[in-house]
């Protein structure tokens, strides 16, 4: 990747979309202004007349574009779920950003006859085609150790590929800090995620704290939740360095995951192992166990989790380092 003073950075991202990985789209564009580099948004699935800008996303004031200028010296990024967006362009330098290893495949595995019939007629009209590991001239960017691993599993050379994650909204982490919520016996779970297992733990429960789902709440009421309960459980597929595992723990929640995705490696979800189970039914009265003794002896227990805290505080300044590595920005 090499840029000048008139290159421009483009960072594809789906329109009027609030999670993780969109929020992280925009982060890298609200840096690289900051950092003097012309970097913009490009919004796809957009609709006509309606803004493109999630409203969450208002406060970085990034700018957009509704095209892309096909330059050598410019730079596309784009999410590993647009993967088919980098061979409409020839001269731009390209990247994929590895922000879900899990949602790639989902993106060209879809099994829908909407999306088969969408995609054969992009293929005939618009050269369309996934990546499919065979590029040499496309680098790649990873959120997670997780991601990496794949990439080298597949063959992509190490110089290829470049760390870049991401950091919790500072609003978020200011307002647990400044909280006065007290916590309850409460479990907290994302049932859009790994429900399947989550459910027959729920219903081999034989103690007296409470699961509660997140599901139908806003930011706000989930920020609540966390602040409150005094364990999160995620035994999803964690296909990136997911987000409310962390927003969890900055809750001063004990966290405790099963071993899928980024979850199983340390550099990720950076928790004692005691507090990672492997996805084994012989084991759901242990995981009940261990959920218990965070609850009974919640103090002694969050103080485990001081160093993944910690981890979480210093994201965003490893964020700013490394975008200034990969830039090369002074």
């Amino acid at each position: 990747m090499l840029l000048n003073k008139n290159s421009k950075v483009y960072v594809v991202c789906p329109a009027n979309v609030a999670t993780g990985g969109p929020e992280l789209l925009h982060q890298l564009v609200y840096k690289l202004n900051i950092f003097g580099i012309e970097a913009y948004m490009y919004y796809y699935n957009t609709k006509k007349g309606k803004d493109p800008v999630h409203d969450e996303y208002k406060i970085y004031n990034n700018r957009y574009v509704e095209s892309i200028d096909d330059n050598k010296n410019n730079l596309l990024i784009v999410p590993e779920v647009k993967t088919d967006l980098l061979y409409k362009y020839k001269s731009v330098q390209k990247v994929i950003w590895w922000l879900s290893v899990d949602n790639y495949f989902k993106s060209i595995n879809s099994d829908s006859l909407k999306n088969k019939i969408k995609n054969l007629l992009k293929s005939v009209f618009y050269n369309y085609k996934p990546y499919k590991f065979d590029n040499n001239g496309i680098y790649h960017l990873v959120q997670s150790e997780y991601a990496r691993q794949f990439l080298l599993n597949k063959g992509v050379e190490d110089d290829q590929i470049k760390y870049l994650s991401d950091y919790i909204n500072p609003r978020f982490i200011k307002n647990t800090q400044n909280s006065m919520i007290l916590k309850e016996n409460i479990v907290a779970y994302n049932p859009q995620k790994g429900y399947e297992f989550t459910k027959k733990i729920i219903e081999k429960n034989k103690y007296s704290f409470k699961f509660v789902p997140i599901v139908n709440m806003s930011r706000q009421q989930v920020a609540e939740l966390l602040l409150k309960s005094k364990v999160y459980i995620d035994f999803g597929n964690h296909p990136g360095k997911d987000r409310i595992p962390r927003e969890a723990a900055i809750s001063n929640c004990c966290v405790i995951v099963g071993k899928r995705g980024s979850a199983k490696y340390y550099e990720d979800v950076p928790i004692l192992e005691e507090f990672k189970f492997d996805f084994d039914e012989l084991l759901i009265n242990d995981i009940l166990d261990k959920i218990n003794d965070c609850i009974i002896n919640y103090e002694n227990n969050i103080k485990k989790f001081e160093g993944y805290r910690n981890f979480i505080l210093s994201e965003e300044e490893k964020f700013e380092k490394d975008i200034k590595n990969i830039f090369k920005i002074n």
